[in-house]
């Protein structure tokens, strides 16, 4: 069972989610709409800033990295605009100083892709001051690394020398990683 602040439990549940993969944006937002929040989306920070502008939501999930920029600008957007709104970073790419970022700019909590809808309506309405529980099935620790090194692969136009370079791991290592299949 969730805890609902009361401040929130008076407030309109109105969400916005700014998210550049569109199959998983419309999985969360059919999500969030089935746990009784009015859900408005966005596809990438300009995006996100024109639905802050029209209306700020009570609550918002904004990607890390868009097609178009960084999602901490919707939040400082939203955080201006309203700032009792709570908001949570989603990534699949974190890191400790974004995640140190994220919470300075009125982020309320940082979440790691894929995360569960209910992983999300905890964090959004944590008690003030108090972390949501930990996730049951978070990421493993070999699934992070493989998110990682993909992420560098595709950054580095899918070369694997220069994908090795950066790592600072042999290439025929990477090579072995990048055909096996993803960890769970």
């Amino acid at each position: 069972m969730i805890d609902i602040p009361h401040e929130v439990a008076k407030t309109e549940r109105t969400l916005l989610i700014v998210e550049d993969d569109k199959s998983f944006l419309q999985r969360l937002a059919r999500a969030m709409e089935a746990r009784g929040f009015e859900v408005a989306t966005a596809e990438s920070v300009s995006e996100g800033l024109q639905q802050v502008e029209r209306s700020a939501p009570a609550f918002a999930v904004v990607d890390m990295r868009l097609g178009d920029g960084n999602g901490l600008d919707v939040i400082v957007a939203l955080k201006q605009r309203r700032p009792e709104a709570r908001a949570i970073i989603l990534t699949g790419y974190g890191n400790i100083a974004t995640a140190v970022n994220a919470v300075k700019i009125g982020a309320v909590d940082y979440l790691s892709k894929p995360a569960d809808a209910d992983d999300v309506v905890a964090a959004l309405l944590a008690l003030e001051g108090r972390k949501a529980d930990p996730p049951e099935h978070p990421m493993s620790a070999d699934r992070v690394r493989w998110e990682h090194i993909q992420r560098i692969y595709e950054l580095c136009g899918r070369n694997v020398s220069e994908t090795a370079r950066r790592l600072n791991m042999h290439r025929r290592t990477l090579q072995r990683i990048l055909a096996k299949r993803a960890p769970r």
